[in-house]
């Protein structure tokens, strides 16, 4: 049987899954809300599916009905996850040719642990209400996984940056700012390190919770100086977090700070092409990629 996959939400991170699914020899289909995105996709290889995230539509029905694989990115809002809806369809009747499911969370459901360490065995405690809602839709997954039989694999991200959107980048256009907030860390992950694990799981049928992040928390304003030194730019000065202007959400990151084990997912045999952020960043800078 062929091998489709079918992204719920072809964004960053959809794109970058969509494209190493390719280059293994799936064919791949992609949802978008505007026809004006449809078409970049199109020129990425992915067929498009316009959705706007509400009632299943004829085609991408069609699209569920082809389909092999899965990987879930819409974000779930107030109403929750598309898929689990009053009214909508069960998945395995949208889906009936179905062997393995992807649905892309957020290392935010683990909450704050004051810089301390968390793997996928820690009890959660999101803050935020878009994590909370985040928990909901990983559990609708993750029962559907368990009255299926299918593997369903949750994939806890950290924070997203790769070609296009990187501190290189901020730093040109003059947008980075060295935040400082005292002992304050993050995870990051390169996206197409998301791809690869998100394809590593399928092809080795694997279910359950996994974090997708780097080996290497640290602080934010660290990032900022090292894309500056690789630039060879100089070094934006610390704005204490206390009196910066931040917006809601990005003041609500730093309400939480942890430190995310990735060890679970090397344990099972994955291999990260970009580990720490300044193998990642040196990457983008040599390549030029950086730039998108």
């Amino acid at each position: 049987m062929s091998k489709h996959l079918l992204i719920l939400g072809a964004g960053f991170s959809g794109r970058a899954i969509g494209d190493v699914f390719r280059e293994a020899g799936f064919t791949v289909s992609g949802t978008t809300r505007s026809e004006e995105k449809a078409e970049s996709l199109r020129k990425r290889g992915v067929e498009p599916i316009v959705y706007d995230g509400g009632a299943i539509s004829e085609a991408l029905a069609a699209g569920m009905a082809q389909a092999s694989h899965v990987v879930q990115s819409i974000a779930p809002g107030k109403d929750g996850d598309p898929l689990f809806r009053a009214g909508t369809p069960s998945l395995s009747i949208l889906m009936p040719q179905l062997e393995w499911a992807g649905y892309l969370s957020t290392v935010g459901v683990y909450g704050d642990h004051k810089g301390g360490w968390v793997d996928e065995e820690t009890a959660l405690n999101p803050v935020s209400a878009r994590s909370v809602e985040r928990v909901e839709a990983e559990d609708h997954w993750l029962d559907f996984g368990k009255a299926s039989g299918l593997p369903v694999a949750v994939l806890r991200l950290a924070g997203i940056y790769g070609p296009g959107r990187n501190a290189l980048r901020n730093m040109e256009e003059g947008t980075a700012r060295r935040l400082v907030k005292k002992d304050q860390v993050f995870n990051r992950i390169r996206v197409e390190d998301i791809g690869r694990s998100a394809l590593f799981l399928a092809e080795s049928r694997l279910g359950g919770v996994w974090n997708i992040t780097d080996d290497e928390p640290g602080p934010p304003q660290d990032v900022v100086a090292e894309a500056a030194r690789l630039m060879g730019l100089p070094t934006p000065p610390d704005i204490p977090f206390e009196t910066a202007e931040l917006s809601p959400m990005a003041r609500s990151f730093y309400g939480e700070n942890k430190r995310v084990s990735n060890a679970k997912l090397k344990a099972a045999g994955f291999e990260f092409r970009f580990p720490n952020y300044r193998q990642s960043l040196a990457e983008l800078h040599s390549s030029g990629r950086w730039q998108g």
